[in-house]
C-alpha cells in the first residue's frame, strides 16, 4: 500500500535562512522544527527533504559540502527530539541562464523546483502516494511544485514565506494552508489525515 509523505524544503523551513551556507556549523534548526518532525514521524508519515541547492552549480562549494550540511541537519534533529528524515533529495543543478557556471552541474533539470522530479523520484523509490501527500516550503516554487505533482502545498511564514504573501519575493501563489512555522504546519497536516 502506498504511503502518505510530508515533503520538506530545507532552508527557511527546517533550518534558519542565512543564504548559501559555507560553514557547516552555520546550519541551525528553526525553533520547534525537531518537535514538528518528531510528531510527523510518530504519525507514521514518510518525511522527505526536497531542496534546490544550486551552490555546486554556482561553484560556491562541492556537492560533498551539501552532504555534510545534511549530515548536520539530521544530527541536530536526532539530538533534540530523536526525529529523523526518511529520505533526502536535493537538486544541485542550475541552467546557465539562471547562473550555473560549474560544468558538471550546469544544466536544466526536471529535479529543480517547481519541476516535480524530486517528488516523482521519491514516490517511485518509496511507494508514496503524491495525491495524499503534503509539501511544506517557504517559497512560491515549493507550492507550485506541490500542485504540479498533485500534493497539498503549505507555505510557512519562516524563511521567505512572509515575502511571498506580500508579493516582495518570487510571485503570488495559492497555498492550501498558510502556517506560522513547521510546527503549525504539522498540526494542520495531522488534522487533515484524521478527516481524509
Amino acid at each position: 500500500m502506498t504511503r502518505r509523505a510530508v515533503f520538506l524544503d530545507r532552508d527557511g523551513v527546517l533550518n534558519q535562512e542565512v543564504g548559501y551556507i559555507h560553514e557547516v556549523t552555520d546550519l541551525n534548526l528553526i525553533a520547534g522544527v525537531a518537535q514538528a518532525v518528531k510528531q510527523l514521524n510518530q504519525a507514521g508519515l514518510f518525511c522527505c527533504l526536497v531542496s534546490n541547492q544550486s551552490g555546486p552549480a554556482r561553484g560556491y562549494y562541492p556537492a560533498s559540502h551539501v552532504n555534510a550540511l545534511h549530515d548536520r541537519l539530521c544530527q541536530l534533529l536526532a539530538a533534540e527530539t530523536g526525529a529523523h528524515l526518511d529520505a533526502l533529495y536535493y537538486c544541485p543543478y542550475l541552467s546557465a541562464p539562471e547562473g550555473g557556471t560549474e560544468p558538471a552541474y550546469t544544466r536544466w533539470s526536471t529535479w529543480r523546483k517547481p519541476n516535480t522530479g524530486m517528488l516523482v523520484a521519491a514516490a517511485w523509490a518509496h511507494d508514496l502516494d503524491l495525491n495524499r501527500s503534503f509539501m511544506v516550503g517557504d517559497k512560491a516554487t515549493d507550492v507550485d511544485m506541490a500542485h504540479n505533482a498533485g500534493c497539498s502545498g503549505i507555505l510557512v511564514q519562516t524563511g521567505f514565506g512572509d515575502r511571498i504573501l506580500s508579493g516582495r519575493y518570487q510571485h503570488q501563489t495559492k497555498p492550501d494552508f498558510i502556517a506560522r512555522d513547521l510546527l503549525n504546519a504539522a498540526d494542520w497536516i495531522l488534522q487533515q489525515i484524521d478527516v481524509i
